[in-house]
């Protein structure tokens, strides 16, 4: 059995503390961002990043489970069409809270949660791009200390140790390439 949560619910009782966290969720993927209290876009947040997650696998057992929580048939099709295949390529992290001031009437601290856009880099990209960056600086710097040699051993005339060399390398870049 869940443990409930910890502090006072949202609603009345579990039953409307679960409707007004789906009414949320459903209302954040249909808008793709809404301004609410810092407390309920703290406990919508997870319950819309799993529904994200079902919808980057597409399938229709994934369908049926966000369909338990999300009633409207359009806000899933926007779901599992727009915003699950825009997040394909990261590991979590779909959506953003940002703290905004209280609000006027009593005071609650107020937040607006968003749905990332596409352009935002996930951790793959970003970790991928750094060791790009990092390979493209080391082929530069590499071949500018050794051209100077290259030009010692054709000058000497020893052309067979430089072939050795290159057939040596051959055999590790293929290696690389089948571990990739």
């Amino acid at each position: 059995m869940p443990t409930p949560t910890k502090g006072p619910r949202l609603g009345g009782g579990p039953a409307h503390e679960k409707m007004i966290l789906a009414n949320l969720a459903s209302q954040l993927f249909e808008h793709g961002r809404i301004t609410t209290t810092e407390t309920k876009a703290k406990r919508v947040r997870p319950l819309a990043e799993k529904m994200i997650t079902f919808a980057k696998k597409g399938d229709l057992a994934s369908r049926r489970r966000v369909m338990t929580v999300i009633r409207s048939k359009g806000v899933v099709h926007t779901l599992f069409t727009e915003i699950g295949p825009r997040f394909a390529q990261r590991d979590g992290g779909y959506t953003r809270i940002t703290k905004i001031g209280p609000r006027k009437g009593d005071n609650a601290p107020m937040a607006i949660i968003e749905v990332l856009v596409e352009g935002t880099p996930g951790k793959k990209a970003v970790v991928g791009e750094a060791t790009a960056t990092a390979a493209k600086a080391a082929a530069k710097k590499a071949p500018a200390k050794k051209a100077p040699a290259k030009k010692a051993a054709a000058k000497s005339d020893d052309a067979a140790p430089a072939k050795k060399a290159d057939a040596k390398k051959a055999p590790a870049k293929k290696a690389a390439a089948k571990s990739k």
